[in-house]
C-alpha cells in the first residue's frame, strides 16, 4: 500500500507562473510532498486571472523541487494531440527521473474549445480520451523498444512514430474522473485516478469503482494510485474564509455541470448565483486548521494515498506554514 502524500496544488489559473514555482518550493520547506500543477487556456474566472503554459512551469518546478509532479489534468485532445502530451511527458520524466506522472483528463470547454473544432458530448470526450491514453501506452511501449507504432482510431491518427527520447521508466498514468463509469474503467486500463473535492457518499463510490475496474484486470487497486485535490479555504477567521471562497473559486460551489461552458465571463456570471451554503462538501471552508485536517483524514480513510491541497484564497504564504505546522504532520494512513 503506498504511503501518504500530502501535496500542493498549484493553481495556475488565480498565480502567476513564477509565483506559483515559488510557492510550491515554500510548500516543500514546510512539509509538503510533491506539487499538483493545473492546465488551463483561460481560468474559469476573470478575478482569477492566469493561465499560463503547464509543461513549461512542470520543468521549472522540476529545477526548484525535489518531489513528485504532474498536471491535474491535461487534456490529450482537442489543443494536444495524444502525441505531443506523450513526447511532453517522456521528456520531463527523462529530465526528473521517477517524479512525474501524467494526469489526463477529458477537457473542459473553457480551455479545449480555443482551437474552434467541434465540442462533443460527455460520453464521446471520455472515449477519444481512453482512445489517447491507448495511443500514449503505445508509443511510450514501441519507443522504449526503439521501434514506430502507428495508429488509426475512430478519433486519432499516428503515422510512423517513436519517441526518441524516453526516460527508463515511463511516467505512470492517472486519469481524472469525476463519475462511477469512468472511474472503473480507469481501473480497468490505467495507474491511477485523480478526483476532486466532493460529498463522501460520491467520493466512496468513485473508490469503489475503480478498485472494481482493477479487480476485472487482475490488479489489486491497494497498490494503484488514487488522487484526491482537495479544494480548502484557510484563513485567520470564518468571515475572511468564506469571503476568499466567495471571490475567487465561485465555481467549485457550482453544482451543475461546467464541461461545456466556455467563457470566463460566462462563469462570472453564474458565480452571481452562488450562495456560501453551496461550497457543502465540495470546498472545507473553516479558520480552525483541525478542521481541515478532519476533512482530509476522512477522505485518507476513504482509500485516498495522495491528497493535494489547494487553498482558494490569495494568502498562500500564511496557508502553507500553518498546515505545514497543525495540519499534515497529524495525517494517518
Amino acid at each position: 500500500m503506498p504511503d501518504l502524500t500530502v501535496g500542493y496544488a498549484a493553481m495556475l489559473e488565480q498565480f502567476a507562473p513564477g509565483e506559483a514555482v515559488t510557492l510550491a518550493a515554500l510548500a516543500e520547506q514546510h512539509g509538503f510532498s510533491g506539487t499538483m500543477v493545473s492546465d488551463h487556456f483561460q481560468p474559469w474566472t476573470p478575478q482569477q486571472g492566469e493561465a499560463s503554459f503547464v509543461w513549461s512551469v512542470l520543468a521549472a518546478l522540476g529545477e526548484r523541487t525535489t518531489g513528485d509532479i504532474g498536471p491535474g489534468a491535461t487534456t490529450p485532445s482537442f489543443r494536444w494531440h495524444p502525441a505531443m502530451v506523450a513526447q511532453a511527458a517522456a521528456t520531463l520524466s527523462a529530465m526528473y527521473p521517477g517524479r512525474h506522472w501524467l494526469g489526463l483528463g477529458s477537457g473542459d470547454a473553457v480551455s479545449e474549445h480555443v482551437t474552434g473544432t467541434y465540442w462533443p458530448e460527455a460520453p464521446e470526450r471520455i472515449n477519444r480520451m481512453f482512445e489517447a491514453i491507448d495511443l500514449i501506452k503505445k508509443l511510450f511501449v514501441a519507443s522504449k523498444a526503439g521501434k514506430d507504432v502507428r495508429h488509426r482510431g475512430q478519433h486519432f491518427m499516428l503515422e510512423s512514430a517513436r519517441l526518441w527520447t524516453m526516460p527508463d521508466v515511463p511516467p505512470p498514468i492517472l486519469v481524472a474522473t469525476a463519475g462511477p463509469v469512468t472511474a472503473r474503467r480507469a481501473g480497468k486500463t490505467v495507474d491511477g485516478m485523480i478526483t476532486e473535492g466532493a460529498p463522501l457518499d460520491r467520493l466512496g463510490v468513485l473508490v469503489e469503482r475503480f478498485a472494481a475496474g482493477a479487480k476485472e484486470s487482475g490488479r489489486d487497486a491497494d497498490h494503484l494510485t488514487k488522487l484526491l485535490r482537495l479544494h480548502v479555504s484557510w484563513a485567520p477567521t470564518e468571515a475572511v474564509a468564506l469571503a476568499n471562497a466567495m471571490r475567487e473559486w465561485p465555481n467549485g460551489a457550482m453544482k451543475f455541470a461546467r464541461s461545456d461552458i466556455r467563457s470566463p465571463f460566462e462563469f462570472e456570471q453564474l458565480a452571481r448565483l452562488v450562495r456560501p451554503e453551496d461550497f457543502e462538501g465540495r470546498v472545507v471552508i473553516s479558520s480552525d486548521p483541525d478542521v481541515h485536517r478532519a476533512a482530509i483524514q476522512r477522505c485518507v480513510d476513504l482509500g485516498f494515498d495522495r491528497v493535494y491541497l489547494h487553498n482558494v484564497g490569495r494568502n498562500q504564504k500564511e496557508f502553507v506554514e500553518v498546515f505545514g505546522r497543525d495540519v499534515i504532520p497529524h495525517l494517518h494512513r
